[in-house]
């Protein structure tokens, strides 16, 4: 896409594709509409229309969406027809987290390379992987054109590791470290901190 779509609208598109996928594979469900997509995401069928305009037109009026074909379209629409290869940097916990879920598999991501810098942790098993050290992260990402990585690194290390990253390509970023990271622009950055988001919920409480 050429023009700009919010980014509040690119966020949605996952979780229509998450629930589509239920519908058609744990269901069997060939069809359904913006009114049940609505009511099963607690989001408007007004705003499940207009965010999928954006795209195109997907469904026809009084049969809804065919169910396969929106999935396809939506998954092309997040350029998920290919599989991603990942890297994770950061062995600890978390990492060792990631490497094992399988969560990834089918749904367009391959945890593919795993670092740390703790040689204590070099040469490791973790799931199918093999922890690699930190000092090989730029050859492996350059040598199979990675463009895809999660830092689960301390807050302190996140900095460094983000610009190593960015310098030999990779574009778009999952941190669970807790701080802001700066990027350049073409750098797409994502967060994922629990306790942020425990801290918004406790203000509802």
């Amino acid at each position: 896409m050429t023009r700009e779509i919010p980014d509040i609208v690119i966020g949605r598109l996952p979780i229509y594709l998450r629930e589509l996928t239920r519908l058609a594979e744990d269901e069997g469900k060939i069809n359904t509409s913006s009114h049940e997509l609505g009511k099963r995401l607690g989001i408007s069928s007004a705003q499940i229309r207009k965010d999928l305009s954006h795209f195109g037109e997907f469904g026809k009026q009084g049969t809804g969406y065919h169910i396969n074909y929106l999935i396809e379209q939506l998954r092309d629409i997040l350029h998920l027809a290919k599989e991603w290869d990942v890297v994770v940097v950061g062995a600890g916990f978390l990492g060792h987290a990631l490497a094992n879920y399988h969560g990834f598999l089918h749904r367009g991501f391959r945890i593919s390379w795993i670092f740390d810098s703790d040689p204590a942790k070099i040469g490791a098993a973790m799931g199918d992987l093999v922890v690699q050290s930190i000092d090989e992260l730029e050859t492996t990402i350059t040598a199979n054109n990675a463009k895809v990585a999660v830092i689960a690194v301390p807050a302190n290390h996140a900095q460094e590791i983000t610009d190593r990253l960015v310098s030999v390509g990779i574009r778009s970023i999952l941190s669970y470290a807790p701080i802001h990271l700066n990027v350049p622009e073409g750098v797409e950055i994502s967060y994922s901190d629990p306790v942020i988001q425990l801290q918004r919920m406790t203000y509802y409480l």
